[in-house]
């Protein structure tokens, strides 16, 4: 029963360490600016802008399709 209590203790943070290491991955590849973008070529952008423009092209869209008359 020691040993099984003394392998618990040592493994009591990992979860932690793991869940830290991929969220600042996870960060990092949605805010890393990509360069020679070809929707944006004066500036790079990063991820989150990218999916967020696609967000405002589609919902400008919807928009102008909707406000047609019938």
């Amino acid at each position: 029963m020691n040993s099984t209590h003394c392998r618990n203790k040592h493994q009591r943070g990992q979860a932690v360490t793991e869940y830290a290491v991929v969220s600042a991955a996870l960060a990092f590849i949605l805010f890393f600016p990509i360069k020679n973008d070809v929707t944006s070529p004066d500036k790079a952008k990063t991820t989150v802008e990218i999916v967020l423009d696609g967000f405002k092209n589609a919902y400008s869209n919807f928009s102008y399709a909707i406000s047609l008359p019938s």
